[in-house]
């Protein structure tokens, strides 16, 4: 009885911020609360604040896909075990309707404010408000279909009487808030001003929820929109700009800023090399690395140019910049897990060391050969702590939805080809013009099936390690394809000398085959012996596209029932 109190005490504050007289009239209760500019300032912060978009971060739901490999460990999603009581799935109900409560109550006090502040002020914190609450109940529906829905301050009792609305009906309201945010929020703010949401970031989040939810128009649409602002622009050096030095890039049209001196900032060791002090616990996948095409726009199967004993040469040059090439500097040690390299160089030094990333040396080190190199710079060592920012929307992300939403109204014109290129041609380093310099797509390859093939590929290998890749693959319906291949990591150091270096087969003792869906086949190199399985995965078609209602809610809410299927 105990554990229910608790909870439904809990429950009360995430889900309306109820209306309980427990706080001393100085402090910032609901009641007393949001009377002036400064306290709906508060307020407003609080929706900025980075447990709203815990997914986001940390690397969150890339772990759910098939870019991540950590070890012979998965994430329980992957694994394909998530049942009422996985604590992502109740985190992230109970977070988002805490930014939904707390969206809500400014807006009531708001619209009860006369006088004292500018109409357009007032106006602005609505659209800010407003956004944040679009884009929580757009993420909701997107993992757990119909949920509960309210737009005011309910009480306890309202809320343990509401069932789940249906999503169809939440989205236009989603729509109606981003609209409004679009029509009230400033396309940018003054220099050296915090960054908040803009006209452009509503733009952007509409186009991103559309597209979650299959409505390619309106997608097409809010992405055009955000595009002809002209605000946005892609950032000239792909791998510079995720690094934590890059801050307010024309490319970041929503993200949340991270200080390490002011305490705001994130554990690296997981991430980073063994010889750098890191853990070396989780890197990207080989189907991620695998992913990138070569330099003539072929898959690595049919390219002549893929040379799987070098597999980093003549590759897509964001393969570089988010997997670490063998044999170069990376956060002040040269990387080489070659068993046979036993020492390595400390660029600082100029000393050989052991080298902690080679398995033979160290049996922590990566299992499947790899470290991540997209965000990672020398700032990650040391105390092991780094600052960059939580980029949750860029202007990159936005032309590929425009493109996804053209090619699948199959409204291929010359804009669909010039927004993938842009991105393309940014990787290379290469104005979009120069369509000899990079692989450019041109009036020849107009195909809706082609493009379609090239647009989620080039989503992939453009927004990896960014928490994109588990929307797209449940979206585009082929999580039951990708998540029950198995991942697959380098021998055990004597067989991987004796039958991979020796034998001249490193690193790729073989080259998978590349499907439609731009997915490597490692079956016949696991057959040859020549690779390993680190961890089997798993997925329940009949019920993973959707999340589980957290049991704990169903408990206290009998309303909430029918649960999702399967669960």
């Amino acid at each position: 009885m105990k554990y229910i109190t608790l909870f439904i005490c809990l429950t009360m504050l995430c889900f309306s911020c109820a209306k309980l007289d427990l706080n001393p009239l100085a402090e910032g209760a609901s009641d007393n609360w949001n009377e002036n500019e400064t306290q709906i300032n508060i307020s407003l912060n609080d929706l900025y604040r980075i447990y709203l978009w815990e997914n986001e971060t940390n690397f969150g739901l890339e772990r759910m896909t098939d870019n991540w490999n950590q070890r012979d460990q998965i994430n329980a999603f992957a694994a394909g075990s998530i049942t009422g009581q996985w604590s992502i799935a109740e985190n992230t109900w109970i977070n988002s309707y805490k930014g939904i409560a707390r969206a809500n109550t400014i807006l009531e006090k708001t619209e009860a404010i006369d006088g004292g502040i500018p109409a357009a002020t007032i106006n602005r914190f609505r659209g800010e408000a407003r956004f944040m609450r679009a884009a929580l109940y757009a993420n909701l529906i997107f993992h757990y279909g119909d949920v509960p829905f309210y737009k005011t301050y309910i009480t306890i009792e309202e809320a343990f009487a509401m069932g789940r609305t249906d999503k169809s009906v939440i989205l236009k309201e989603i729509y109606e808030d981003f609209d409004y945010a679009i029509a009230t929020l400033p396309a940018t703010y003054n220099a050296g001003e915090l960054k908040r949401a803009t006209k452009g970031a509503a733009m952007a989040f509409k186009a991103r929820a559309a597209l979650l939810m299959g409505d390619f128009t309106t997608a097409r649409d809010a992405a055009k929109a955000c595009m002809d602002l002209k605000v946005y622009t892609l950032h000239p050096d792909f791998g510079e700009y995720f690094l934590p030095t890059t801050k307010n890039s024309n490319e970041t049209i929503f993200a949340l800023p991270r200080s390490v001196e002011l305490g705001v900032s994130w554990t690296t060791t997981n991430f980073i090399t063994r010889n750098a002090g890191g853990a070396s616990v989780a890197q990207p996948s080989w189907e991620l690395m695998c992913a990138f095409s070569c330099d003539d726009g072929l898959p690595i199967d049919e390219s002549p140019r893929y040379n799987p004993r070098n597999p980093f040469l003549n590759r897509d040059p964001r393969c570089k910049a988010t997997i670490v090439e063998f044999g170069t500097e990376h956060v002040g040690f040269i990387y080489d897990p070659n068993p046979y390299a036993t020492t390595v160089l400390n660029v600082a030094t100029g000393a050989m060391i052991p080298n902690k990333d080679s398995r033979a040396v160290d049996q922590y080190a990566s299992y499947n050969g790899l470290t991540l190199k997209k965000w990672v710079d020398n700032s990650w060592t040391g105390n092991l702590k780094t600052d960059y920012d939580v980029i949750l929307m860029r202007y990159a992300d936005v032309l590929l939805m425009y493109a996804e939403a053209k090619i699948e109204l199959n409204e291929i014109d010359d804009s669909v080809l010039a927004a993938i290129n842009q991105v393309r041609a940014r990787a290379y380093k290469k104005n979009v013009t120069d369509v000899t310099k990079y692989p450019a797509l041109s009036n020849t390859h107009v195909g809706q099936s082609y493009l379609r093939k090239q647009i989620r590929n080039e989503r992939r290998v453009e927004l990896a390690w960014e928490n994109r890749r588990f929307y797209d693959i449940i979206r585009w319906r082929i999580a039951e394809k990708v998540l029950v291949k198995p991942h697959y990591g380098i021998l055990d150091q004597n067989d991987l000398k004796s039958k991979v270096v020796d034998k001249g087969l490193w690193f790729f003792p073989g080259i998978p085959e590349i499907d439609e869906d731009w997915l490597p086949d490692f079956t016949a190199m696991y057959n040859a012996g020549l690779i390993k399985v680190l961890v089997q995965r798993a997925f329940d078609k009949e019920r993973q596209y959707l999340w589980p209602i957290p049991t704990k809610e169903i408990l206290i809410n009998e309303n909430l029932k029918p649960q999702n299927p399967g669960y």
